[in-house]
């Protein structure tokens, strides 16, 4: 029974680094990537629709993406929702595609942007500390009930702790990557 609540304990620290990884993707750090429009929902036909399924998206060069949709009637809508998305990018509409050109970031919007990587990680960190608060509180109950030894307890623990320890390190170097990303000029 044990081996469950560890078992249920790892998978939700990997759901969490993962969501991590996915707020942190929606960051601009002054190069293209096709994730900047991940959460960009066109209404196309009359259904919110994600943009990636209805258009593709590439990066012909760092500073540029190309939104180029499977139906060319919908380019008009996709410049909407774009624009709706609030993503700090105007796209520039050629008829056949957009283009989205990424500006440099000064200094100061760099040093904002730090700061909310820092913020998703804290908050992946408090995430995980309620998972580990909650594996330990099943682990207890399963002692009190007699399903544990109090030595099998104290392992259990430790294993807990030590899982919990990798995690914050791991979401600690994510953060340190996307740092990294967003302070290269």
């Amino acid at each position: 029974m044990e081996t469950d609540i560890q078992a249920t304990l790892e998978h939700k620290m990997e759901k969490t680094i993962s969501i991590l990884k996915e707020n942190l993707n929606t960051v601009r750090a002054g190069r293209a990537n096709p994730a900047l429009l991940d959460k960009v929902v066109v209404e196309y036909y009359g259904t919110p629709t994600p943009l990636k399924q209805i258009a593709n998206i590439s990066v012909p060069d760092p500073r540029s993406l190309l939104v180029a949709p499977f139906d060319p009637k919908s380019l008009h809508d996709i410049e909407k929702a774009i624009g709706a998305a609030n993503i700090g990018i105007n796209p520039s509409n050629d008829g056949k595609s957009l283009r989205l050109q990424i500006p440099q970031l000064t200094e100061e919007r760099r040093k904002e942007l730090t700061k909310l990587v820092h913020k998703f990680g804290e908050d992946a960190k408090v995430a995980i500390r309620n998972e580990r608060r909650d594996a330990n509180d099943k682990l207890k109950k399963q002692e009190k009930d007699g399903e544990l030894t109090e030595d099998d307890l104290k392992s259990e623990e430790k294993d807990v702790q030590k899982k919990t320890d990798d995690c914050v390190k791991k979401i600690d170097e994510v953060i340190a990557e996307k740092e990294k990303e967003i302070l290269e000029v």
